[in-house]
């Protein structure tokens, strides 16, 4: 009778040990899934926390991709203020003078671009450390009324004509901005892409040697 007894008990028990281990291995699945779909290793932590996305856009010479850089003149009258940009594509290079705090544009050259020499221009700037910069808040990446009296130059990597990275620095001793990246060097390279860009540049009143990096 108690044997019956028993074996019975052990038969009420073997279904709730079998639902028990079930449910330990589907969680067990289930983190597992968790961690292969959203990168993270044994510490808990992302793998791609570390990837630098600017500098992964900037080698990228897929159709889409593009650099751009942007330099912007002392905050004076409507009127004298001054700007330009240069955009390199694998398909394109293009630059553009501005009058105004509207973007009126004063003078446009575009020209063509090969992917070739697109990754020349992209794997230089990479080397030139480009797209290394220090992290800084949505309030001090606020551009407005920053140096006054002096240029800002702001980097850019695209993708679909949206920015994907942008850093930024000055000639203004107290706003050194985000970017790392020799400011002469860059501004040098992108300048060269375009003939008579550093002319193009002069005629603003914007010319590379008038850069006083104070960085």
């Amino acid at each position: 009778m108690k044997y019956t007894q028993r074996r019975n008990s052990f038969s009420r028990f073997v279904p709730i040990l079998l639902v028990i281990v079930i449910t330990v291995v589907a969680v067990a699945a289930v983190i597992a899934i968790g961690r292969a779909l959203f990168g993270k290793n044994d510490s808990g932590q992302t793998t791609d926390q570390n990837v630098n996305v600017g500098q992964v856009a900037l080698l990228s010479t897929d159709v889409g991709s593009a650099v751009r850089l942007t330099v912007r003149g002392p905050i004076v009258a409507n009127e004298n203020f001054r700007s330009y940009s240069i955009t390199i594509s694998p398909e394109s290079r293009e630059m553009t003078t501005y009058e105004g705090y509207l973007d009126k544009p004063i003078a446009e050259k575009k020209l063509d671009n090969n992917s070739k020499a697109y990754t020349e221009l992209v794997y230089a700037l990479d080397k030139r450390k480009m797209m290394e910069g220090t992290p800084l808040t949505e309030q001090q990446n606020d551009l407005r009324g920053i140096c006054a009296s002096g240029k800002i130059y702001k980097f850019e990597t695209l993708k679909d004509n949206s920015v994907v990275k942008s850093l930024w620095t000055s000639d203004c001793s107290g706003s050194k901005g985000s970017a790392q990246a020799n400011v002469n060097e860059i501004l040098d390279m992108f300048l060269k892409q375009i003939p008579d860009g550093k002319k193009m540049a002069a005629g603003i009143g914007l010319s590379q040697e008038e850069a006083l990096f104070k960085l």
